[in-house]
């Protein structure tokens, strides 16, 4: 701080998380509409989901993983889209969010508890697109999403390899966990 002063900071740490743009052929992508209890309301969302909590799955892992649970599908090519620092005044959580093409149908998961509401929605990219600007897209994992997906599809930038450096990976809560000899499964 200014003048050598010191500053108390509350911090929340987080494990991380993923996000899947999954877009078809048509141009259609992969939506999930799920309730939210803090807005009171159903929002229409892309496929997410923390990362594992024992640092034991990467990242693009995660992503299938939640690809899978969430929308029963998987992709042959996988790019990530961009990288979020979610709400860095106050939490190190961190979200990748990724582009996930050549899509192919899965047999039908189990879904229990919140993943058991969710209804998937197939809404072409243009259509999203408009969705965020009419307020109908509000989530902000989603609306980031679309916005970059729409700029990709205009060549905007080159789209990173799934090995592709991570940065703002949230590692601390993990380390703290390791360092105390928690289970960070909660088990």
């Amino acid at each position: 701080m200014p003048g050598g002063r010191i500053a108390e900071r509350e911090v929340v740490e987080h494990y991380g998380a993923v996000a899947v743009v999954a877009r078809d052929a048509h141009g259609r992508i992969a939506m999930v509409r799920q309730y939210r209890h803090p807005v009171g309301r159903r929002l229409l969302e892309l496929p997410a989901g923390l990362l594992d909590q024992s640092g034991g799955e990467s990242p693009v892992d995660a992503a299938r993983r939640e690809l899978a649970e969430e929308t029963d599908l998987a992709a042959g090519h996988w790019r990530v889209l961009v990288d979020l620092t979610l709400s860095p005044g106050f939490t190190d959580e961190a979200l990748r969010l990724y582009l996930a093409t050549d899509l192919t149908s899965l047999a039908a998961a189990e879904r229990t508890d919140e993943e058991a509401d969710m209804a998937v929605e197939w809404v072409h990219l243009d259509d999203a697109v408009a969705k965020v600007f009419a307020g109908e897209i509000v989530n902000a994992t989603a609306v980031a999403g679309v916005l970059a997906a729409a700029a990709a599809d205009r060549g905007a930038a080159p789209l990173r390899e799934v090995s592709a450096p991570w940065p703002d990976e949230p590692g601390a809560l993990r380390a703290r966990k390791a360092r105390e000899g928690s289970d960070p499964t909660g088990g």
